[in-house]
């Protein structure tokens, strides 16, 4: 009840602020501010120092990939989909009951954007903010981006942003996501503290640009392996178990961390080039470019007592830990000429070093305490537009080393007209597993191996089709063929008894090839202030093990209704959403790896799971009320994320995200 009352405080107060004047006349620099908003922020002035208005598109959000994009304040039901712990669309995956646990996955996409291994642990990187997914900011005054929303039992989550400028050419900005969260069920908090700063500059001439951050990320969560009797006291909808913290879990003393840092610098100096046409880009250039990257990574897993569940040990008390020092460095020449297009040659050089604390002799193997190299890679890109036509393409060939493979990417798109687009890529890759395939060294007797000489590359090709039509929906069509297909999975020489093959889990390679084929409609239906949005995926796995399980359909469906209330001050959002995936033998989770493993035992899914939201936006203020998964109640207690581990339960939370400008 509290988080309704805060809801309807808020709705109240920005509706009374809201019937003043909210977009101000313009204004010379200097001028006493009141009531700014988006649409009509302070001017700042111009290359003559005549006031000029300032309007969204002066802040302005720029990518790995150095594509431009600008803040978004708008109330839409893509804001509703991403709305989340990730803030990202979830349509193919499935959470875990508390916020900030692993997310099972309900689709696939092994195309890759580097040729490196990375450390493992996979399923604890989801909240893990990679270099590529770091975004630089160009702002015209300081702004704010803050969102504020409830979790499970005692904690919150808060992603704050805070972008600003010292001149027109040097913009930094301090970021940090944080959140706390009890969670439902016995020993299962999740936290975490994400801290990032960014700094971009430009010359005046803007012939030199810099780009740099610097990432500390730090995730700890409780480990309690799932409910011990999930027969009697979940699936039989026992009341005497509608308090979930009296499930009975498997254990009580595990816990996992991961921690990492990273610097990263992308500069470029453009030796010539002619000036600027009236498109603001240069007829014909030549840069030069360095990219630097210094990151140290770990990943442990804690058990103060070790646990027949996952096997004999070593020690009377678990404590593994895998750490990861990585330095990349790529120089490029960058040739940009208008008729011609862009094109980009690199050289690259990846130092890596995984390593353990000691060397392990076990009865069949001595495995070693690290692996470290260096490697060597060489490619190009090229990017051109004419027209309608867009083409893009980027190669990799790995040229000293043993882990790196190579890379192939070709995408070209066509706009048939303003509401009608064709895209057509291609996708060919190779490289070693993570190195946690690899290498891994636990106190646990059975998770210990080496396979630097066995396992070979995986080996990725296929293509997508994509039709984006404002008329007809977006379409797409995407085929997979996957070799020597890597994968956590029971032993199956072991003799396991059921619920014990936890104890036996090692890495696998398949020999055969996987063939996948994926595709995904999405379509919404307008009338008046109605709305229908649907998004349906199908797939279709053909391999000669049942290795790589995935639902062959998962939809979302929703209907809401959108309108201007409060004599226009607020835009209101409110409607159903519908979430279905048929049954399958969904991966399960192992805690000691925080990796997911394919099982064949036990089929998931099926489930309905419903959700009412409303959502409203008051200038920059935009407020996310929802109930979460409501048919919990009535629709029968079968609903897991994984094996063992429960969807949450019917619960409703409360979110703000809050713009402001100065």
């Amino acid at each position: 009840m509290r988080y309704l009352l805060t809801l309807l405080i808020v709705f109240f107060s920005q509706a009374v602020s809201a019937q003043e004047d909210s977009i101000p006349s313009s204004r010379k620099e200097g001028a006493p501010s009141m009531n700014r908003n988006i649409r009509n922020l302070p001017p700042k002035k111009n290359g003559e120092g005549q006031g000029q208005e300032i309007t969204i598109k002066d802040y302005k959000i720029i990518s790995y990939e150095r594509d431009t994009t600008f803040l978004d304040t708008t109330i839409s039901i893509q804001k509703e989909y991403i709305n989340n712990f990730l803030r990202r669309d979830d349509f193919e995956l499935m959470p875990f009951a508390n916020v900030g646990q692993p997310y099972n996955k309900l689709g696939v996409n092994f195309d890759i954007k580097d040729t490196y291994p990375s450390l493992g642990a996979s399923a604890k990187h989801y909240n893990y903010m990679e270099a590529r997914e770091v975004n630089y900011y160009n702002v015209a005054t300081p702004m704010s981006d803050l969102m504020f929303k409830t979790t499970f039992e005692r904690g919150q989550l808060l992603d704050a942003l805070l972008a600003f400028n010292t001149s027109r050419q040097l913009n930094f900005s301090i970021a940090y996501k944080g959140f706390r969260s009890l969670g439902k069920y016995q020993y299962s908090e999740a936290e975490s503290g994400n801290f990032k700063m960014t700094a971009n500059y430009e010359s005046k001439n803007q012939r030199y640009n810099l780009r740099t951050h610097m990432a500390a990320q730090n995730s700890t969560w409780e480990e309690n392996g799932g409910l011990s009797n999930k027969e009697l006291q979940f699936e039989s909808g026992d009341p005497d178990f509608k308090d979930r913290s009296r499930l009975d879990v498997l254990f009580s003393n595990a816990t996992n961390r991961l921690l990492g840092k990273r610097y990263y610098l992308d500069h470029q100096y453009i030796l010539f080039g002619k000036k600027m046409d009236s498109a603001r880009t240069r007829t014909t250039s030549l840069a030069l470019g360095h990219e630097f990257s210094y990151e140290t990574k770990y990943y442990q897993f804690k058990q103060s007592a070790q646990n027949d569940y996952f096997g004999d040990g070593y020690a009377s008390s678990i404590g593994d830990k895998a750490s990861l020092k990585t330095t990349y460095n790529n120089v490029y020449a960058q040739f940009s000429n208008r008729t011609l297009g862009v094109l980009t040659g690199h050289i690259n050089h990846y130092q890596y070093n995984y390593y353990f604390n000691s060397v392990l002799q076990t009865p069949t193997q001595l495995i070693q305490s690290q692996l470290s190299g260096d490697e060597i890679s060489a490619g190009a890109k090229y990017v051109k537009k004419i027209g309608g036509f867009q083409l893009n393409g980027s190669a990799q060939a790995n040229i000293s080393g043993d882990l790196s493979g190579n890379l192939l990417d070709a995408f070209a798109s066509y706009d048939i007209n303003k509401k009608n687009t064709l895209k057509f890529s291609i996708h060919s890759s190779s490289r070693m597993p993570n190195f946690n395939f690899l290498l891994y060294q636990s106190d646990y007797t059975n998770y210990n191996w080496q396979h630097t000489e066995d396992f070979k590359k995986l080996n990725n090709n296929g293509f997508q089709f994509d039709l984006e039509s404002s008329l007809f929906g977006n379409l797409m069509a995407k085929y997979t063929s996957l070799d020597n297909y890597t994968y956590f999975a029971s032993d199956p020489s072991e003799t396991v008894v059921e619920g014990g093959e936890q104890a036996f889990i090692k890495p696998f390679q398949e020999s055969g090839t996987i063939n996948i084929i994926k595709v995904k409609y999405g379509k919404e239906f307008k009338w008046k202030g109605f709305a229908l949005d649907n998004t349906v995926m199908y797939q279709n796995v053909s391999q000669p093990n049942e290795v790589l399980n995935v639902p062959e359909v998962v939809t979302r469906n929703t209907l809401y209704y959108s309108n201007f209330v409060f004599k226009k001050a607020m835009y209101l959002q409110t409607g159903v959403t519908l979430k279905y995936f048929t049954s399958y033998n969904a991966d399960a989770y192992n805690p000691v790896l925080g990796e997911f493993y394919s099982q064949g035992q036990e089929e998931l899914g099926g489930f309905p799971m419903l959700d009412f939201f409303i959502n409203a936006r008051v200038q920059q203020t935009r407020i996310f009320l929802k109930a979460e998964h409501f048919n919990s109640s009535f629709s029968g207690s079968n609903f897991y994320a994984a094996p063992n581990y429960p969807y949450r339960d019917f619960v409703i939370r409360f979110g703000l995200v809050w713009n402001f400008f100065s």
